[in-house]
């Protein structure tokens, strides 16, 4: 089955930027490969791209007049001022079923608001006009539909814990098309749903709206998301002509059930339900934590009757490790086997494909691997992945798609990764713990599309392999393996 595109959560991993591609820029022998060349910016471009402090201070200084703080009886959250006269654009799920609301302007000012719409469809918009017919407001402009890219700088600005007038700063880490969302890196953390995501030009381009988490905090990992421009227009349209809904059908944001302690060699029986948590495309997952060492090898096999499993795993503390898998347990059912490249908490996801999907399943981790659906895994093997490569993945400038997998290595250490797919022409990139780009290679041998790098690790540290396609577009299933 396909993977549904929303589940590509890497948390912090999504992080090839500007820098990264300078970076590979500059180590590449003799420039890109081919497919690379024409795609790539030059480095003067790239330094030009790359945000800077003047940028972060204009952004802030033009935006953060625009952006309130918005309370209700059972909490609060951000908003932004989108006319003169006091129109705010804000959360569904930050209102509530409150018909009134309290909104703190930037400059200490409070109005009482009524809320005047909602986003239909399950779309998780609001709309709140502020009494007492106030005038010459602060606004935000909104930038054009389909305007925003992946590796553009992101700015939020909110009242995260209630601290009001607060900016961080990431990037677009990915855009999900068909969950019509965007994926940030900048830190999103309770109190700044309803507020606005920025390019560097002080554009909305994006309502922040949940972040995934981990725990009953409900700090920031790494993962934020923001409904797109063309759904806020589109609501805000809607909210002018008087046509807007009265009644809100967006779920709350759900991610307060704690990771459950599982042990290696365990397994556990669960369920999928409305008492799960909730990924903002409406899917349910339970999080389970395992304590793990580096260089161990573990298989996590996720089976039900009666759902699509779906895997995550994410390592505490360490934005640069997510691995996700859909039907390498055959069938449809999920598997990962990895060699662990931390000492340290792991967060396993026991998620559903699609929004909703509920029923029975079972997890075990257990260690050693299992193959990942690909046949059975020969000893010394490091990482074997069975993987799909396709829309729901990152693209480099020139199209093509990518996913990286992370391992472990020592200095003086000799790996062999092989990269092999039966539908399309394969690309393999390595980089080092700093992003640097170390190994790559189009094809083994001239007669195959196979890709093939040996390589002998320089240092102790983590790795990260790019399995990427040569063309644009290109899809379809992989086996990666680093032995």
């Amino acid at each position: 089955m396909a993977q549904a595109s929303f589940h590509r959560l890497t948390a912090g991993s999504w992080r090839f930027n500007s820098l990264f591609l300078g970076a590979l820029l500059a180590l590449m022998p003799g420039g890109f490969p081919a497919h690379l060349t024409s795609s790539f910016a030059p480095p003067q471009a790239l330094a030009q791209s790359t945000v800077d402090e003047a940028t972060t201070i204009r952004v802030y200084e033009q935006v953060s007049p625009a952006v309130v703080a918005i309370n209700t009886r059972g909490g609060g959250g951000s908003g932004s001022i989108i006319d003169a006269n006091g129109l705010i654009l804000t959360n569904a799920h930050v209102v509530g079923s409150n018909r009134v609301v309290t909104v703190r302007l930037a400059d200490g000012r409070s109005f009482e608001g009524d809320v005047v719409g909602y986003g239909q469809d399950r779309l998780d918009l609001a709309a709140v006009r502020l009494r007492g017919n106030p005038t010459g407001l602060p606004t935000v402009a909104i930038a054009p539909s389909n305007s925003v890219r992946v590796g553009q700088s992101a700015f939020a600005i909110g009242s995260p814990f209630g601290l009001q007038g607060t900016l961080t700063v990431g990037i677009v880490s990915r855009i999900d098309r068909d969950r019509n969302v965007i994926q940030t890196d900048a830190a999103i953390n309770p109190g700044n749903s309803g507020g606005p995501l920025l390019n560097s030009g002080g554009q909305l381009i994006g309502v922040n709206t949940s972040i995934f988490t981990t725990g009953s905090s409900g700090g920031n990992v790494g993962i934020g998301f923001a409904i797109p421009t063309d759904a806020v227009q589109t609501f805000l349209a809607s909210v002018r002509s008087g046509t807007a809904t009265a009644t809100a059908t967006a779920p709350a944001n759900r991610n307060r059930r704690e990771p459950t302690p599982i042990a290696l060699g365990a397994a556990v029986q669960g369920q999928l339900n409305t008492s799960s948590n909730v990924l903002p495309d409406g899917s349910f997952y339970n999080p389970y934590s395992f304590e793990g060492q580096a260089g161990q090898t573990v298989t996590i096999d996720m089976t039900s009757p009666d759902i699509d499993p779906y895997l995550i795993l994410l390592a505490e503390g360490q934005e640069d490790f997510s691995i996700q898998d859909d039907d390498s347990g055959g069938g449809l059912n999920a598997r990962i086997s990895v060699q662990l490249p931390y000492t340290g908490s792991y967060i396993v996801l026991a998620n559903a494909l699609a929004e909703g999907e509920s029923g029975r399943y079972q997890l075990r981790i257990s260690q050693g691997s299992g193959g990942n659906g690909a046949g059975p895994t020969p000893s010394g093997t490091i990482l074997r992945q069975q993987g799909n490569l396709g829309p729901s993945d990152r693209t480099l400038q020139d199209g093509s798609f990518f996913q990286e997998f992370p391992f472990r290595g020592q200095a003086g250490q000799t790996v062999r990764i092989r990269l092999e797919s039966a539908d399309f022409d394969t690309y393999l990139i390595v980089l080092d713990a700093n992003r640097n780009r170390i190994a790559d290679n189009d094809d083994a041998t001239p007669d195959t599309t196979n890709s093939e790098i040996t390589l002998r690790l320089p240092r102790d540290g983590v790795y990260t392999v790019l399995v990427n396609s040569y063309g644009p577009g290109e899809r379809g299933r992989f086996v990666l393996t680093v032995e």
